[in-house]
């Protein structure tokens, strides 16, 4: 410091006061420029190649790579003198390059140290069952934000030095978020597994759930898309979500499954007040989860509104009706008719975006409707169309419903249904998800 000081006022001296004192082909400024940069870059080599710590490294890229070009070099009263004289770097490059990989290994290091006690902290807490503070009625943990700040800290002190050092450690510090995340992921399932029995079981769940979506926002928008690692940390948060997903929905799920098989017990008769006890069943657990991140309460109401649709066209594949009346099956029609308008209804009400849904069960039920072998087949079509994961096998088993189809019917409609609709997965699937036996 004292070093730079000296050299960028005694440099401004020269300019200012000494410099029209000597004839301009003298070249004054440079003569004096040159002395104090060789100087100056000698001390430095000799101080670079001792022993150093981090934070010595760190101050001497930092002289290297911007206070001396950038405060002194290019100071506005010298930039116009020093611009026209070679005075090179103050470390020679094959120094700077040795000095540069000590200091991206001991960041990266430095920020795995914090990132595991960021999360052996916050492991304490969950032990501790304590329920997690709520910030804008969302349970919430520090975790994400201490991790991130801990990530973003390495990348800006990088890039403070330099913008290439600062692409040099990106995919490193990337890489470590990686591996927190990993470690991360295995401590929630211990939690999941262990901490059923806490008072605070299920807040502390959705905290963390809640902490993806800063980590989602995170990586989406600082990592970039040729790093290989962004893939990986959004699969993990995926992981991290679905199963958190999964505990908050198991008991719900649980409680519906003999409700649903009420509807083949009773051959569909009463099937309102059927429904209406999946809803009012449903509907008790929807309150907690509004304590989830708005993006994370929507996508667990879809997968509610997935499983109550799923479910109910299970029951519908059971093979346990046959009906030979049409009269029979119009009624049957119409009661799967108002069944969907009430579920529906109801998840719309709680903020259910998964509208592509709703026509699942309506077009089930008009081809109950539908006596015309010829009209069935442009609603299977539609049907397909929609939901192109439904297999013939689905078909089949619904159509034991329709017991006066003939054989010569029931196989012309079957066949209506390709099993090449769909040539890769659907973004939603929902046909794919149910087993016919």
């Amino acid at each position: 410091l004292h070093m730079g000081r000296t050299m960028k006022e005694d440099l401004t001296v020269v300019v200012q006061r000494i410099k029209q004192l000597y004839p301009p082909d003298f070249n004054v400024c440079g003569t004096y420029a040159e002395l104090y940069h060789n100087y100056f870059a000698s001390q430095v080599k000799q101080t670079a190649e001792s022993q150093l710590e981090d934070k010595d490294i760190y101050l001497l890229l930092s002289w290297v790579h911007n206070i001396y070009p950038n405060d002194i070099r290019k100071d506005r009263v010298l930039a116009e003198e020093l611009g026209k004289v070679k005075l090179g770097s103050l470390l020679p490059s094959s120094l700077i390059k040795e000095l540069e990989k000590k200091y991206l290994g001991s960041e990266e290091a430095a920020v795995k140290k914090c990132l595991g006690r960021c999360l052996e902290m916050e492991i304490q807490k969950w032990k501790g069952d304590q329920e997690p503070e709520k910030l804008d009625g969302h349970f919430h943990s520090e975790l994400a934000i201490l991790a991130i700040q801990n990530v973003y800290g390495g990348r800006k002190r990088a890039d403070d030095l330099n913008a290439a050092l600062g692409e040099e450690i990106a995919p490193c510090l990337s890489r470590e978020l990686v591996a927190f995340l990993k470690s991360y992921k295995d401590a929630f399932e211990e939690f999941k597994e262990k901490g059923k029995k806490q008072k605070f079981y299920k807040p502390i769940l959705m905290a963390n759930i809640n902490n993806c979506q800063h980590f989602r926002n995170y990586t989406e928008k600082n990592i970039a898309e040729k790093d290989d690692n962004k893939a990986s940390i959004l699969s993990i948060l995926s992981d991290i979500e679905n199963s958190g997903f999964d505990v908050l929905l198991q008991q719900l799920f649980a409680e519906l499954k003999p409700i649903y098989k009420k509807f083949t017990e009773n051959k569909w008769d009463s099937s309102d007040e059927i429904m209406n006890a999946i809803i009012k069943t449903t509907g008790k657990y929807m309150s907690d989860f509004e304590s989830l991140n708005d993006p994370f309460y929507k996508a667990i109401v879809e997968k509610v509104h997935v499983h109550l649709v799923k479910e109910y066209i299970v029951r519908l594949l059971k093979r346990r009706v046959s009906l030979k009346s049409p009269v029979q099956q119009q009624n049957l029609a119409q009661n799967i008719s108002q069944n969907a308008a009430a579920l529906e209804a109801f998840c719309t009400s709680h903020g259910s975006q998964a509208s592509w849904l709703n026509s699942a069960l309506p077009k089930l039920a008009e081809i109950i409707r539908l006596q015309d072998s010829g009209a069935i087949k442009i609603e299977v079509a539609t049907l397909a169309t929609v939901y192109p994961d439904i297999r013939k096998k689905h078909l089949e088993a619904f159509l034991h419903i329709k017991a006066n189809l003939t054989r010569g019917e029931l196989k012309s409609i079957l066949n209506y249904l390709k099993d090449s609709v769909a040539s890769s997965p659907p973004s939603a699937p929902l046909f794919s998800n149910i087993n016919v036996s």
